[in-house]
């Protein structure tokens, strides 16, 4: 369920207005390709959970097979990248959150929510900011004090909203506005099909979610065994999900329509079709509406639970501070690990939404080449080890994914240089935050030994007179 929580529903909430934004009718093909892409990744996560049952995802399986400062710069990717997730679906959260009380009537629509007056200090701020904000501080703590609650909270919104987007496409699918000429033409005059390709760029972020369930590995039951089919089973319900979604949204709203709601769009779109008048609810759209609030809820849970999960393999391999890797001794959970990653989570809230998605989709890319990687390398060095899965096919399946990651890398940082260069300088500051504080951990563990090695020949010096 963590896999499905993070993929399904807030990339499709949050994302497909951006996509459509980029490549017009032809988002459809984004989810799809996407899907293929990460597909061949898939397999090799899959074979690397089953031979190394350690939690902390991707870099649990580079830290096993590639040296010290690589394996320290995996780890340090895929924290940003699952922290810089959290505040995208945050960001995703607020504006549904509005469009919710919007449909009730409590709010003006969320385009017309104006800044909040903060009781304290004299100051204002936009309403949205200040709810991604309470999102990320809310499931943090929650996560702080109780694994057990988180996870189980996990579950429940995932069945909730899964059982909300089939209601979704049931009445789209079958309303009298959608129009299969929503998606003539099918790709933007500008930019012709090769548009799809920034786009899936920044989408990428959405399919992140079997990095995710390998992050827990530790935390499920027969893990050799389970991981791999929990992988497999995300990935093609999140594609099959993705691709009903999607084309309901573009045949009733119009790629335009959607563009223009941003990351409201399949919200809007659902309250352009769905019925009024409804027992309780009132209109059939606040149930979507609903949806999206669940959905981004969801996401953000489960990249809490990821973030804190890398760090705290981090901290246990030594490559971050002792602290980050310890459990705390009344709640049972990574809280030092839960706080630092709260901590970046809470200051990147304050970036637009499509920066978040451009850097978290960007790290990913760039971890998963490093994942293929391993795949190859374990099989040369360690060709007799227990592999319970093995993926067919070999060598293809992780040559192909690392191509197309690094086809996808250059073309979202050929997109960023020209439409994001402050997403490509927070990127390139936090890769080099890393390496100062690499070396400048190495040198507090170095010291100490050093002082040790000292005293130790001190105190050998008298044997020596002696």
């Amino acid at each position: 369920m963590i896999g499905m929580g993070a993929m399904i529903g807030a990339g499709i909430f949050v994302l497909t207005g951006l996509a459509a934004e980029i490549a017009g009718p032809a988002a459809i093909l984004v989810f799809a390709l996407n899907g293929v892409v990460t597909a061949f990744t898939g397999l090799s996560y899959a074979e690397l959970a089953a031979s190394i049952p350690k939690s902390g995802g991707g870099y649990a399986f580079v830290r096993e097979v590639f040296a010290d400062l690589p394996s320290y710069l995996m780890g340090w990717m895929l924290w940003f990248a699952y922290m810089i997730a959290g505040a995208l679906y945050a960001l995703g959260f607020a504006p549904n959150f509005l469009e919710l009380l919007h449909v009730y009537g409590i709010v003006p629509p969320p385009e017309a929510v104006g800044a909040i007056s903060l009781p304290v200090v004299d100051a204002a701020l936009p309403a949205t900011f200040l709810l991604a904000f309470l999102a990320v501080l809310g499931l943090v703590s929650l996560n702080a004090v109780s694994t057990a609650a988180s996870g189980s909270l996990e579950t429940v919104f995932t069945i909730v909203k899964v059982s909300i987007l089939v209601v979704f496409v049931a009445f789209g699918a079958t309303a009298p506005m959608f129009s299969t000429a929503e998606f003539q033409p099918l790709f933007p005059a500008e930019g012709g099909a090769l548009a799809i390709l920034p786009a899936m760029g920044l989408t990428f972020i959405a399919f992140e979610g079997y990095d995710l369930i390998t992050t827990v590995t530790e935390e499920v039951e027969n893990p050799r065994e389970n991981i791999p089919k929990a992988i497999f089973v995300s990935l093609a319900a999140t594609v099959v999900v993705y691709l009903a979604v999607v084309t309901v949204a573009v045949g009733t709203l119009g790629a335009q329509g959607l563009a223009e709601a941003g990351e409201a769009g399949i919200a809007q779109a659902a309250t352009s079709f769905m019925p009024t008048g409804l027992p309780i609810i009132q209109n059939g759209g606040a149930i979507i509406v609903f949806g999206a609030v669940f959905s981004t809820l969801t996401a953000l849970n489960a990249v809490v639970i990821a973030s804190s999960r890398v760090a705290f393999s981090m901290g246990r391999e030594g490559q971050l501070l002792p602290s980050f890797g310890q459990i705390h001794h009344r709640y049972g959970t990574p809280f030092v690990a839960i706080v630092a990653s709260a901590v970046v989570m809470l200051g990147s809230v304050v970036l637009p939404t499509q920066s978040a998605g451009n850097m978290s989709s960007l790290f990913f890319l760039l971890s998963f080449i490093v994942v293929n990687g391993s795949v190859i390398k374990l099989r040369r060095e360690r060709p007799d080890m227990n592999r319970p899965y093995e993926m067919p096919f070999y060598p293809a399946p992780p040559v192909i994914g690392i191509v197309l990651n690094l086809v996808l890398t250059l073309v979202l940082v050929e997109f960023l240089v020209r439409t994001d260069p402050l997403a490509l300088a927070l990127s390139a500051a936090w890769i080099g935050l890393g390496v100062v504080t690499y070396f400048g951990l190495n040198r507090l563990r170095t010291e100490p030994d050093a002082a040790e090695g000292t005293a130790a020949g001190d105190e050998q010096v008298p044997l020596e007179d002696d």
